[in-house]
């Protein structure tokens, strides 16, 4: 019943969506244009995606803690370090975007909650290497391939913070003066997205950008997502069925674009 949610919820965007074509906002469509459609190879997806490679051939065992709202595709708590590579790490396609997203935005910090087994955050620091990443981790084994991951890369300014994000979340916003990129992939439960949205909203700026994974993971997701696109605060969110963009940029008309990729 599930599968059969997504894959309506799916159908249903690819009819909605439009291709920068179809839009009319000059800021969505050069963020489109210029970074969402740039398919263009990079020598940093081939650096990063033998890390990817590595962790498929993993074959340790690990023991999973899960704070949020489980898998979809797997609940057991031992798993294998390759099949989490191949079932909950960002496929290529979604973590090259996300890297040049935040490429595009040059942000001074990175807030990334759930790294998983870390490919993702490398690629986030590869956006920009100057940029400080804290990357929030739920679980302590998986926590500990990801610092390996990074060792691996040669990246120097990550810090990765185990724990709850109720509890971690709080004190690296408080850190921070202003919130410039946000990804949010962890929890993926209504209450909790919407919470860590609401704790963003102090430090969030015109060129601050949240981002939001899963957001047709569930009906609980979705409804997160809508109250999210509907706050006072947001103007501009770009749907991409896998994750939401959220802008807030003053003076601009509100709007809300469904993008295919």
């Amino acid at each position: 019943m599930l599968n059969l949610r997504f894959a309506k919820e799916y159908l249903q965007h690819r009819f909605k969506a439009k291709t920068r074509h179809g839009v009319h906002s000059p800021f969505v469509y050069r963020l489109i244009d210029k970074v969402i459609y740039d398919f263009t190879p990079k020598k940093v997806y081939t650096d990063v995606e033998s890390l990817r490679n590595q962790l498929l051939n993993d074959e340790r065992i690990i023991t999973i803690t899960d704070l949020g709202a489980g898998s979809l595709v797997n609940n057991n708590r031992k798993k294998k370090i390759g099949d989490i590579a191949k079932n909950a790490l960002k496929p290529p396609k979604l973590a090259q975007l996300l890297y040049r997203l935040a490429a595009d935005l040059q942000p001074a910090n990175i807030i990334e909650l759930g790294t998983c087994l870390g490919t993702t955050s490398v690629y986030l620091q590869n956006a920009n290497p100057a940029a400080k990443v804290y990357t929030l981790e739920g679980c302590p084994e998986t926590a500990a391939i990801a610092q390996e991951t990074f060792v691996k890369a040669g990246v120097a300014n990550m810090e990765l913070i185990v724990g709850n994000f109720d509890n971690t979340l709080p004190g690296v916003i408080k850190r921070l003066e202003k919130l410039d990129f946000v990804f949010v992939d962890g929890n993926h439960q209504k209450d909790a997205t919407l919470k860590y949205f609401e704790w963003c909203l102090p430090k969030v700026h015109e060129n601050t950008m949240l981002i939001f994974d899963d957001i047709y993971w569930s009906e609980g997701m979705k409804e997160a997502w809508n109250e999210i696109k509907a706050h006072p605060q947001v103007t501009v969110t770009v749907d991409l069925f896998w994750i939401g963009l959220v802008f807030f940029k003053p003076g601009r008309v509100k709007g809300d674009f469904l993008v295919r990729v």
